[in-house]
């Protein structure tokens, strides 16, 4: 079963990493929502996660976050008409650098100025320990508005038990807070595949 797959992200060989934020993309961008619809649907895919991409230089931050509301704007109605939620994942600015959207916080507030019942918070954990930290009372705090989880250790991006994120508490904790979406593993495993799977069985999931 596919649980959610992302928005086009631009050339990510040439080191684009989204373009909703892109003054100069807004076609291109609108183009992507309706593409990725279809893709979707075929699949019966029920998430979509919309990169931000990269803060363009030399351009106003106030324009750059505007252009980011009125595409989020356009897309969530048209994602929600075809029965997709629309997600946006704050990401860390050491693994990539200039990245626009870097905090819980900010995409919360993104989420209240476009207003739209159908924008949600992607919410990486091994990116936000890596910014923020305060991992379990952020995510109790924002939990209506955290749709799909995703998982990798710190410091090394490995699967759970390499670094140094208690994933044991925070199993539990998801648990009893009630949170019942998907968690997606995007770790690269510290050795084979097969042998990085070990981590579940340690970690009672």
């Amino acid at each position: 079963m596919q649980v959610l797959h992302n928005l086009p992200a631009g050339d990510w060989a040439a080191g684009e990493r989204g373009i909703a934020c892109l003054p100069d993309r807004v076609g291109e961008f609108q183009d992507s929502v309706r593409m990725a619809i279809d893709y979707a649907t075929a699949l019966h895919c029920p998430q979509v996660n919309c990169l931000a991409g990269l803060a363009p230089k030399g351009v106003d931050g106030d324009k750059v976050r505007a252009t980011f509301v009125d595409n989020l704007s356009f897309a969530a109605p048209k994602f929600a008409a075809a029965g997709i939620r629309l997600l946006i994942e704050p990401i860390n600015h050491y693994d990539i650098p200039g990245f626009y959207l870097n905090h819980t916080q900010q995409a919360i507030d993104l989420i209240r100025d476009v207003g739209s019942d159908n924008l949600y918070v992607q919410y990486d954990i091994y990116h936000m320990q890596r910014m923020e930290g305060e991992l379990a009372n952020t995510i109790k705090a924002n939990l209506a508005k955290i749709a799909h989880l995703q998982l990798a250790d710190t410091p090394g991006r490995n699967e759970p038990g390499t670094g140094e994120i208690n994933y044991r508490y925070l199993f539990g904790f998801l648990d009893a807070i009630g949170y019942v979406g998907w968690i997606g593993c995007e770790y690269k495993p510290k050795g084979s595949t097969v042998d990085g799977l070990a981590w579940r069985a340690a970690h009672g999931v």
